[in-house]
């Protein structure tokens, strides 16, 4: 008589044959090394299964990626300057590589996601300038930053950007709306009126003034504290929303981007998965210090390690739906706070340091997620990984120049704009290299001249 055993492992028994795969498979992919080639269960192995060749997506058959940049909201201050020193070593890399000096961040990404500081980071980034450049340099955003960190301001640890005036914000978007993001833009909130995450989405804009908010309202609702909800309304005034901050609601919208490529076929219509996607999340600062042994924690530090808790499952959880194309289309950065010894507020002196902050994080060795058995420190730095990085994005941008097949055909808006909100008539079509755009109002020149010495 047969033991148990050799009933459960041997499918000639009566066991389900479906059964048996999805229990091989969870077994040897999940639980003993998900990335380990020689561990995976090839469908030919089992009896009467034909072997399979899996199907390519037009995508991945002509070597084409869409470019996706995601950016933590993190709940200290000095986590948006680890953010952007991050984009500036990106960029430097780029111009070195693209031989361009005006070479921007948004030339070599296709759509841009973040979350409270970093949704302020991305909207900076994509922020349509004069002649449809874009209207900051990631050195300029890594200004920005730096220099309106304020120690009074610092509240709840989402409200040191704005002032409940707006006017930090409204001095750098003025009445730009999500329809002058250059391209795909998505910056998340929580909207206490229905109980529920809202993502500003320019998708949505361009389709409907509903979903058409302006920037600087943006801005303050993803970095707005939880003690005190922000109201504010659509362009048309029919939406309204009661927002608190997107790094409550979602600190890492790493997922929320890769899922608005793959479901929006109509600007990527080549995107079928994975493997046809590029990207990098860059990380809040991880904090290097916890609570105190003993000590009871506040409300605040319970939602900080709560909102890292969850940032840290979903890059594992990315991390593991890209499977064997983790290594070679997602890369993740997370430094840390040690400059700062992990503290939330930032000095005078620790301002300076700025510099300082971006060669430590530059040259902490790379952290990778691996499912269910934690994180592991690679071979290389983060900034060795974004060096190889800005390589791929470089092979994409000159692929595209070749290539018949549009990987992003951005969308226009469907409906025409009724709001005072509007400062510019801007008509784009991108296709794989060819970029049209009209010349925008001198509101948008004159704003772009002003900007920088406004920040600081």
């Amino acid at each position: 008589m047969a033991s148990p055993k050799s009933l459960v492992m041997e499918p000639a028994f009566d066991v389900d044959k479906l059964s048996y795969e999805i229990f091989s498979i969870l077994e040897s992919k999940f639980l003993f090394g998900y990335d380990d080639p020689k561990l995976f269960l090839s469908a030919g192995s089992l009896p009467n299964t034909p072997p399979k060749t899996p199907a390519r997506s037009a995508a991945a058959a002509s070597g084409g990626r869409v470019r996706v940049l995601s950016i933590d909201g993190g709940g200290r201050a000095a986590d948006s300057l680890i953010a952007a020193a991050a984009l500036v070593r990106l960029e430097c890399s780029l111009r070195m590589r693209s031989g361009d000096p005006a070479s921007r961040i948004a030339d070599f990404f296709d759509v841009a996601a973040g979350s409270g500081a970093g949704g302020v980071l991305a909207a900076m980034l994509f922020a349509r300038g004069p002649q449809g450049r874009p209207l900051f340099s990631a050195e300029e955003a890594m200004a920005f930053l730096a220099g309106n960190i304020h120690r009074k301001r610092w509240s709840g640890g989402r409200r040191w950007l704005f002032r409940r005036s707006g006017g930090v914000y409204h001095k750098v978007f003025g009445e730009m709306t999500l329809r002058d993001m250059l391209k795909p833009v998505l910056i998340p909130c929580y909207d206490l009126s229905t109980r529920g995450l809202f993502l500003f989405s320019r998708a949505d804009a361009v389709e409907s003034e509903g979903f058409d908010f302006l920037m600087r309202d943006v801005c303050t609702a993803t970095c707005a504290g939880g003690e005190e909800a922000v109201e504010m309304r659509s362009v048309d005034g029919k939406r309204r929303i009661a927002a608190v901050g997107g790094g409550v609601a979602l600190g890492n919208p790493t997922a929320a981007a890769i899922t608005h490529v793959l479901n929006n076929k109509h600007e990527f219509p080549l995107a079928a998965g994975v493997e046809d996607l590029l990207v990098v999340s860059i990380g809040a600062g991880e904090a290097v210090h916890g609570v105190s042994h003993g000590s009871t924690p506040s409300a605040a530090e319970i939602a900080r390690i709560a909102a890292e808790g969850a940032a840290d499952m979903v890059d594992q959880a990315v991390a593991m739906a890209f499977g064997h194309n983790r290594t070679s289309n997602y890369l993740r950065i997370q430094g840390n706070l040690s400059v700062f010894g992990g503290g939330r507020n930032l000095s005078k002196e620790d301002k300076k340091k700025v510099m300082k902050v971006a060669e430590e994080m530059l040259l902490q060795r790379n952290v990778e997620s691996i499912l269910f058995r934690g994180k592991k420190l690679a071979e290389q730095t983060n900034g060795e990984k974004l060096e190889w990085f800005a390589h791929e994005l470089m092979t994409e941008h000159e692929r595209r120049k070749t290539s018949p097949l549009p990987m992003v055909i951005i969308k226009h808006a469907m409906t025409p704009r009724l709001s005072s909100a509007t400062t510019s008539t801007v008509t784009t079509t991108v296709t794989s290299s060819t970029t049209v755009t009209t010349s925008p109002s001198p509101s948008h020149s004159a704003l772009a001249g002003r900007v920088l010495t406004a920040m600081l």
